[in-house]
């Protein structure tokens, strides 16, 4: 007999509480209790002591005819499912499985904010993360190892962007408010230095790393980008924004192609072989508040901007000029908190950021949580938030490994690594 499918429905789901310490249930068993609780969804006023809160199955508003991951692959093998929709039941798959994410690692190794995170290419359980008085820690969070902590000079030396070396993963790039853009290797030592402003009025805000291109790319808090080639060569040198440089991204397909973000409310596409001056942009990307990052989607064909007050867009290769998607979520900027960034899930059509409730934002409920957010990156619904009431601060960064199956977050000045419950079985860990 064929799975029987979940009822449609155009209500929004209530969010259901995950009880800690109890085993993964069936989607099936999660609807019926969600039905049981009626608890509301994003941006309830209900206070929660559960380790996450879920917003599943009803906010699907497609629904994969295929209730079974195997039956969704039996379907594809003959032919009979298109690569879309087995993508979609895997999605959906994944989605269920968040439920059950509590956060297993946690670290508060630095005696300021955590300002930059970056996860390994190859080791899933491998991260580096910078804090704002340029210390970096390199932690693989599953071995008893103790983790490498390199120290910064203190304050001024705000790690502002953090890159593996994908020609050697040994080593890492870092761009910082000391003013320099420079190689390190795990042992803290520089091998060398791409950009030195010298002076503490310049600094370097943002970077992105080419294996393809072997380019290394910086922006800085007086709009210029720098390119310069693997060996340190400058290729060129060019104020391309009126304000601060947020973020620079190469995209992952085509590593000719760069998104830069600014303070100066747009954002620009470019053509690093065309790079001749602040009017040769592909596209300007106009935003209603100042811009805190760009983000190429893994496959390259969309682009997600998360501006300073309330806004996510999501944009399309095949039309620069116009999103496909404005996203109301509240993230507004404060001096003494890291940005909050969007960040694309590496395997999924999802985007995840975290929460900053603003009470003069048009959703605002009293005693609104700040939550970790899961939307949709085609329809914009919300798919899932993750809450810890041990963690209950501003969660500014977040970013799936590269697998996709461990989330990292950066809250203030701690470091919480989230998975889900059936593999993390020890106990929570603490550095």
């Amino acid at each position: 007999m064929a799975p029987r499918k979940p009822p449609e429905t155009k209500k929004t789901l209530e969010v259901p509480k995950c009880p800690k310490g109890k085993r993964s249930r069936s989607p099936q068993e999660l609807e019926q209790e969600a039905k049981k609780l009626f608890v509301k969804g994003p941006g309830s006023s209900r206070r929660y002591d559960s380790g996450c809160l879920w917003a599943g199955l009803a906010n699907l508003q497609v629904l994969s005819p295929y209730t079974s991951i195997v039956r969704a692959l039996h379907q594809h093998k003959l032919g009979k499912a298109a690569w879309p929709m087995l993508q979609q039941s895997l999605q959906q798959s994944f989605l269920h499985s968040l439920a059950s994410y509590r956060i297993f690692h946690k670290a508060a190794p630095f005696d300021r904010r955590a300002t930059s995170l970056a996860w390994h290419p190859t080791h899933p359980s491998t991260l580096a993360v910078g804090s704002k008085g340029g210390d970096i820690l390199l932690w693989n969070f599953n071995t008893k190892d103790k983790p490498t902590f390199i120290k910064g000079i203190g304050a001024g030396g705000s790690i502002t962007g953090l890159k593996f070396n994908p020609l050697n993963t040994n080593q890492f790039f870092t761009s910082s408010m000391e003013g320099t853009t420079r190689l390190q290797d795990f042992k803290g030592n520089t091998l060398r230095v791409f950009t030195s402003s010298g002076t503490c009025n310049l600094w370097f805000c943002s970077l992105d790393v080419s294996a393809g291109s072997r380019v290394v790319v910086t922006g800085d808090n007086a709009g210029q980008v720098v390119l310069l080639n693997m060996d340190g060569k400058e290729l060129w040198n060019l104020r391309l924004h009126k304000k601060k440089v947020t973020h620079v991204a190469l995209n992952p397909c085509c590593d000719w192609l760069l998104a830069t973000a600014s303070v100066d409310q747009t954002v620009k596409i470019w053509d690093l072989r065309q790079v001749r001056g602040k009017s040769s942009f592909l596209s300007s990307l106009p935003h209603r508040h100042p811009v805190n990052a760009a983000c190429f989607s893994p496959d390259g064909a969309r682009l997600l901007t998360t501006d300073q007050n309330s806004e996510i867009r999501v944009y399309s290769a095949s039309q620069w000029d116009c999103p496909l998607g404005l996203i109301s979520h509240p993230h507004r900027h404060f001096q003494h908190l890291t940005p909050i960034k969007a960040t694309w899930h590496p395997r999924y059509n999802l985007i995840v950021v975290g929460r900053y409730p603003d009470p003069n934002f048009k959703s605002c409920t009293p005693h609104e949580l700040r939550t970790i957010d899961v939307f949709d990156g085609s329809s914009g619904n919300m798919m899932c938030q993750l809450y810890d009431p041990e963690y209950s601060g501003i969660i500014s960064l977040n970013e799936f490994n590269p697998v996709g199956d461990t989330l990292a977050s950066v809250m203030g000045y701690h470091i919480l690594i989230w998975s889900q419950e059936e593999a993390g079985l020890r106990k929570r860990e603490t550095i």
